[in-house]
Formats: structure tokens, C-alpha cells, sequence
């Protein structure tokens, strides 16, 4: 409340009035509202860093990209769809667990462009110390940062995989090959979001240039996808097959390629479809769960020292 103080003030002389002159004591008020804390917080950067990654509350400049993406996740899976429906397939013309495989291009681009979206203006413009300052901690920032652009990445990758359901019962398909199928290829875009979060986020945080982080990212998982499959091609032609699923666990897709062919009924994209076998398999699960797990430790130590 303002507190006045009035002062006469003394005259000039005999023919000039006395004015009185008021001084407004504002200070400071405390904030007697409801204090919601760190879980409320950490939701609000959820929702918030979800929501950028597809655009949502940015310019529309900011939602083409991830926008387009989207549909062209989508676009073939409705064609595969309108064929099968179109020519009464007993059979749709990709598996589930497959899809995310032949479309791991546009996945990667969506990485590529997002990833430093989530993290590198917060570095550029130095403002992760604010979020520290209170009630969020270093952990609620990067659980709720990666929680989102695995999300993210969720939506893009099953998106065209309920499409497939969807037009698979619409076809008159078979309900239970079809829901198995389905679920299965959930379970594997499932692994690859949080893998494909993590190493984004990771790479994206090293650097506050977000051109440079998104070359990183596109370098990274283009270009071991690219040596690990030249590499498994040589092993072929010279009849080394036992090397060629010890080669793909060096690349981020080939080793969600290698885990559903070893335990969920996938066909292998490696050369001569040399998947992994059982135990290869077990390998492959604890290599994804044991990035997945470096990327989120490196995060925290990244921004642990970020925010003193």
C-alpha cells in the first residue's frame, strides 16, 4: 500500500502560494498465491518443449518443417493402405516393424532439426541458469527436455503405424496378426525414440550454434548408418556373415533394426537378412538400453556444469 508523506514547502514570497509536495512509498509486495513446485514446473517444461517440437504456440515459419515431416511420415502409409484396400491384399505390403526402418531418413531429419530447437537457444541465450534458480533442479530439466523429444519422435514413428492398423481392419485382415504386428512395431519405434532422443539431445547440447548442432546430428546417425552398412556389404561378399551382426551394433537404426529381428519377429534389413540371433539379440537390447542410459548421464553432467 502507498504511504504518503506530506511536506510544506516554504515560501518564495509574500504574493507566491504554498504548494505541498507527496512522496509515494510503493516498496515491494510478497506473493501470497498457491506455490506449485518442481513437479509442476517440470510439466510445464514438458508440455512447453512438446509442444515446440512440432511448432505448436511459434511462428507458423517454425511449424513447417516438423509439420511437413509428419505427413510425409504418414503419406506412404496411406497409400499402403488405399493399395491394400484397393486390390484386396490378404497381407499389407510392409510390416510394421519395418516401417520405421525404410522411413529412418525423415527420422533422422526430424532429429536432426529438432533436437538443437529443444536445447541450443537455451545454451545460446544463456538463460538454463534461470531455470535452476528455483524450484527446478538440473534433473527435472533434462528428464523433462528428453521425456518431450522422445515423445515427439513417438508420435512422428507410430503415427503411420496406427495408420497401417487402422486401414489393415478397414482391408478385413486378419484382427490378430494384424494386432500383434501392430504392437510389436510400437515396441520398436518406442526404443528408437529414446535412443534417437538421447544422441540428439546429446550432440545438440554440445554446441549453442544450432546450424552446427543440426549437421552434427544428421552426420552422426547418417554416416554410421552409411559405414556400418558398407561394411556389413563387404563381410557378405567376402563370406565373413558371422561378422555382419557384430557390425551393426556401431550404428544407432541398425542396432533397432538387429533388437526386432532378434525378438520381435522383424525381417532383417542386413544383407542377405543375416540378423542377429537370441543372444546376438541380448547383446543388442543391453547396447540400446546402455546408450540410452550414457546419453541421459551425459546430459546431466552437460548441464550440471552449465548451470553454475
Amino acid at each position: 500500500m502507498a504511504v504518503e508523506h506530506p511536506v510544506a514547502s516554504t515560501p518564495t514570497g509574500d504574493r507566491t502560494p504554498v504548494h505541498d509536495t507527496r512522496i509515494h512509498d510503493i516498496g515491494y509486495r510478497t506473493y501470497d498465491g498457491p506455490r506449485l513446485g518442481r513437479a509442476y514446473a517440470r510439466r510445464s517444461l514438458y508440455s512447453q518443449s512438446l509442444r515446440g517440437a512440432y511448432g505448436l504456440g511459434r511462428s507458423v515459419k517454425s511449424k513447417v518443417l516438423p509439420m511437413l515431416l509428419f505427413v510425409v511420415m504418414c503419406v506412404p502409409a496411406a497409400i499402403m493402405v488405399a493399395v491394400a484396400v484397393a486390390t484386396k491384399a490378404k497381407d499389407l505390403p510392409l510390416d510394421y516393424t519395418r516401417y520405421a526402418i525404410v522411413m529412418q531418413a525423415v527420422i533422422s531429419l526430424y532429429v536432426a532439426s529438432q533436437a538443437p530447437q529443444s536445447v541450443s537457444r537455451d545454451l545460446r541465450f544463456k538463460t538454463v541458469p534461470l531455470y535452476f534458480s528455483r524450484p527446478i533442479e538440473t534433473a527435472d530439466y533434462v528428464r523433462a527436455k528428453y521425456a518431450a523429444l522422445a515423445s515427439a519422435l513417438f508420435v512422428l514413428t507410430a503415427a503411420p503405424l496406427l495408420v497401417l492398423y487402422v486401414g489393415a481392419l478397414l482391408a478385413k485382415l486378419d484382427f490378430t496378426d494384424q494386432t500383434e504386428g501392430f504392437a510389436q512395431g510400437l515396441v520398436a519405434v518406442a526404443l528408437l525414440s529414446l535412443l534417437f532422443a538421447g544422441l540428439g539431445l546429446v550432440i545438440a547440447a554440445v554446441t549453442p550454434r544450432r546450424g552446427f548442432g543440426i549437421a552434427a546430428v544428421i552426420a552422426v546417425l547418417t554416416i554410421s548408418y552409411g559405414a556400418v552398412s558398407t561394411l556389413q556389404a563387404i563381410a557378405e561378399n567376402q563370406g565373413s556373415t558371422d561378422v555382419i551382426p557384430w557390425v551393426g551394433l556401431f550404428s544407432p537404426i541398425t542396432l533397432i533394426d538387429g533388437v526386432q529381428s532378434a525378438f520381435l519377429g522383424a525381417s532383417s534389413s542386413y544383407p542377405g537378412e543375416i540378423g542377429p540371433s537370441h543372444g546376438e539379440g541380448v547383446v543388442y537390447v543391453l547396447a540400446v538400453l546402455g546408450l540410452i542410459a550414457a546419453c541421459y548421464g551425459l546430459l546431466m553432467r552437460r548441464y550440471r556444469k552449465v548451470g553454475l
